[in-house]
């Protein structure tokens, strides 16, 4: 075939896109092996019927034709209400846009921010698309590791150093995945001084803002922000609803309006039904609070399993889906550990290093399985870590 593009083919360059474990344990599973999945943050749970019943009505109603390209009016003023909520800060509709998911949202921020040759900061560990997502916009970026023993929480000082003659944006995630970590408002302040201080965007991904575990801050509230923040936001894990693949953005509304013409040549509007019993959903909150009483239970679970377990501790995990196990007093190299887990006791969890180096010694657990398969899979981790040393001795 013809030459591809350079664009395509550098979005992963190295071919190694750090799901590897995931994927063979999925494969495994598939194949009808027991193995317990606690590598990937999708819900075990169905969306909430509510919302599965108001998209069926929705497509009975012959909602089967284009929409607006920032997205229905309804939806983008249900979204304005949520993001309102998640941020502190009033949105109206056309302070909004609506996206295919939260990486559709992530995408269209960084390409609305930075121009090819622009430079960026990411603060790690992050999730795993973010370096893909800054490659395929042609961006380059700079990873500024926050440290474990401060529980992955942002320093300013690190930030500053990073700074370049062409840095136009920097990228956080509160509440973090993969860590669970939520920043405070002390270094989200810190944040905000940087940017206004060297006039650059902040982009903000807040999809795990209901799995806080206590009061979400957004960096859109703080003084001077409001103009220069995008926050990424998602339907997926606050309403139960990964596969629906609707997320947005909220914004300034100029930047919001020249997004619009992205959506003409990416979505060309997101469907109809979809977006219809997405706007029942945020209206009436299907699952939220459900959702969030969930996570916090199996957050709980999780960290009384893993409690004196041999050489492993605890970072972060206060928020979010999933819990942040340092292991590297066991076994520094966590693909290592995470292959010799799936292998000896059929756990697939995610190594930390997938998320950056911050995160390396680190293996992340999903807690996206019920109570029962969590506390499982403690027991088998537990023996695992138990007996690591003994064998490999």
């Amino acid at each position: 075939m013809p030459r591809p593009s350079s664009r395509i083919t550098g979005i992963v360059p190295s071919g190694k896109d750090g799901w590897e474990v995931h994927s063979a344990a999925w494969a495994r599973k598939q194949a009808g092996e027991d193995i317990i999945m606690l590598s990937v943050g999708d819900h075990d749970f169905d969306t909430p019927s509510e919302t599965i019943e108001a998209c069926v009505n929705a497509v009975r109603g012959s909602n089967h034709h284009y929409t607006p390209l920032p997205g229905l009016p309804r939806l983008r003023k249900a979204m304005a209400a949520t993001s309102t909520a998640c941020t502190g800060m009033q949105t109206e509709p056309d302070e909004i846009i609506a996206a295919a998911g939260g990486q559709g949202a992530l995408y269209a921020a960084v390409l609305g921010v930075l121009d090819p040759g622009d430079h960026a900061i990411v603060v790690a560990p992050y999730y795993a698309t973010y370096p893909n997502t800054f490659s395929a916009a042609g961006a380059s970026f700079t990873v500024v590791e926050t440290p474990a023993e401060d529980g992955f929480q942002p320093h300013a000082d690190t930030i500053r150093a990073a700074l370049r003659s062409n840095t136009r944006a920097i990228l956080i995630n509160t509440p973090n995945n993969p860590t669970g970590a939520v920043y405070s408002r002390e270094r989200l302040e810190q944040l905000a001084e940087i940017c206004n201080e060297h006039d650059l965007w902040l982009l903000s991904d807040e999809v795990y803002w209901t799995l806080g575990g206590g009061e979400h801050i957004s960096p859109r509230s703080l003084p001077g922000m409001a103009e220069r923040t995008l926050v990424i936001n998602s339907m997926s894990k606050s309403h139960g609803m990964t596969g629906w693949r609707m997320g947005w953005l909220t914004g300034p509304k100029e930047m919001i309006r020249l997004l619009t013409d992205l959506n003409l040549v990416t979505t060309y509007g997101l469907p109809a039904f979809i977006s219809i019993a997405c706007a029942e959903a945020l209206e009436n909150h299907y699952g939220v609070k459900a959702i969030a009483e969930r996570y916090a239970a199996r957050r709980t679970l999780m960290l009384e399993a893993v409690r004196g377990m041999n050489d492993v501790t605890v970072h972060g995990s206060e928020g979010g889906m999933y819990v942040m196990l340092d292991i590297s007093a066991i076994e520094p190299d966590d693909e290592k550990f995470a292959w010799g887990l799936l292998d000896k006791e059929k756990v697939g969890v995610m190594p930390g290093s997938s998320f950056g180096r911050a995160a390396a010694g680190h293996i992340r657990v999903s807690l996206c399985q019920p109570e029962p398969v969590l506390k499982e899979a403690a027991l088998r981790l537990r023996r695992f870590a138990s007996n690591y040393r003994r064998e490999a001795a």
